[in-house]
């Protein structure tokens, strides 16, 4: 019973262990959370590449960001040429063209 135990437990251990493996590169691919003030809490948008705010107590809530700027809906921001670029380009969604400009789009 104890073999069977230690069995377990090491493969409960190595599943944790690739999980947070995979988890970190994932996060190390992605560009930087934008660092604005006026919203907390950062999600990422994997289907378009971009984060979005989901700080409710935040203006700037349900807003996309990219390239250093804020849109406010996601139809704003797909018809951002720079946007446009981005998606067509081969760094789409691997961090390359998320500037720090300040700024609001939309």
């Amino acid at each position: 019973m104890k073999k069977t135990q230690w069995l377990i437990s090491g493969v409960l251990t190595s599943l944790v262990a690739g999980t947070t493996l995979s988890g970190c590169s994932q996060a190390q691919d992605l560009p930087p959370v934008p660092e604005d003030t006026d919203c907390s809490d950062w999600e990422w948008d994997d289907d378009d590449g971009v984060w979005q705010c989901d700080d409710t107590r935040s203006s700037y809530y349900g807003h996309f960001f990219y390239g250093g700027m804020f849109f406010r809906s996601k139809s704003s921001l797909l018809n951002s040429s720079a946007y446009k670029s981005y998606k067509s380009s081969s760094s789409f969604k691997s961090g390359f063209g998320s500037g720090s400009k300040g700024g609001f789009g939309g």
